[in-house]
């Protein structure tokens, strides 16, 4: 199925790794151009050599979306290479996996600058962008605890029901514009960071890892861990001509897991 992407061109944030590396490889598939932006440079160099062998075009910059001032850099770079963007996909991830009486002040903030202050941040500075060619895809990755309660991840909860309301404000807003603004829920997704936070449960609860793999799979109905290309499927869908009219919505990618009834 042609999803009308060949020639678009893509910003991802966090692109290097994980679900953002899956939405990378992805959407080049369909013919888009690929930007990308993470911290490591290893893992920025791995991934747009996999992109660029499967004949994708790719720009890599490396830049921590926790500075400000980065971000600003960062999106000045970017437009400087590739002159205007279709297609934000905000994906830069942290984690904090501790009880509530251990989480600081610092954690709080810090995750809050990594995730839902860098989304605002470079939803703001690419916006003219959009404005000015009158179309944009805007899709924003908050994880699962913007929906349900996971007391090891209190600050992933705060930040992702953040990011989930902050795409109903915005796409309002950009509507106007011919901009559609969207959410992807992932549920338990099989990455290096979703493996540390179930081995900091395993810590905590004296059980073996296994065995917390094991209590989370059967948490899911579908009976499967999420895989990053799951998520990238669903961000393919809001990036092309079929959600055309759908904008300010959240989608769990959960395998049915979450309790919540949302209407």
């Amino acid at each position: 199925m042609d999803m009308c992407l060949k020639n678009k061109i893509v910003f991802i944030t966090g692109g290097s790794r994980g679900i953002g590396k899956a939405i990378a490889i992805t959407l080049a598939a369909h013919g888009a151009k690929i930007a990308f932006c993470g911290r490591s440079k290893f893992d920025l160099d791995a991934t747009s050599e996999i992109l660029r062998q499967k004949g994708a075009e790719v720009w890599t910059f490396q830049a921590d979306v926790s500075k400000p001032k980065e971000i600003e850099n960062l999106i000045k770079q970017v437009t400087a290479e590739v002159n205007h963007i279709d297609i934000l996909v905000n994906n830069a991830v942290t984690s904090e996996s501790a009880p509530f009486d251990q989480l600081t002040d610092d954690m709080f903030r810090y995750h809050i600058d990594v995730k839902l202050m860098a989304y605002i941040r470079i939803a703001r500075l690419i916006l003219p962008y959009m404005k000015s060619q009158k179309s944009g895809r805007i899709i924003n990755i908050g994880g699962m605890t913007a929906r349900v309660v996971a007391p090891l991840r209190i600050t992933n909860g705060v930040v992702n029901a953040g990011i989930a309301n902050f795409t109903k404000q915005f796409s309002n807003y950009a509507a106007q514009y011919g901009i559609t603004v969207n959410c992807v829920h992932p549920g338990y997704t099989v990455t290096d960071r979703v493996m540390q936070i179930f081995e900091r449960e395993a810590n905590e609860s004296d059980k073996k890892l296994d065995a917390i793999i094991l209590e989370r799979t059967k948490d899911i109905p579908l009976g499967k861990l999420i895989k990053p290309q799951d998520i990238a499927s669903a961000v393919l869908f809001f990036c092309s001509p079929m959600a055309g009219m759908i904008t300010g919505q959240s989608l769990a990618v959960d395998g049915g897991s979450g309790d919540a009834i949302i209407y």
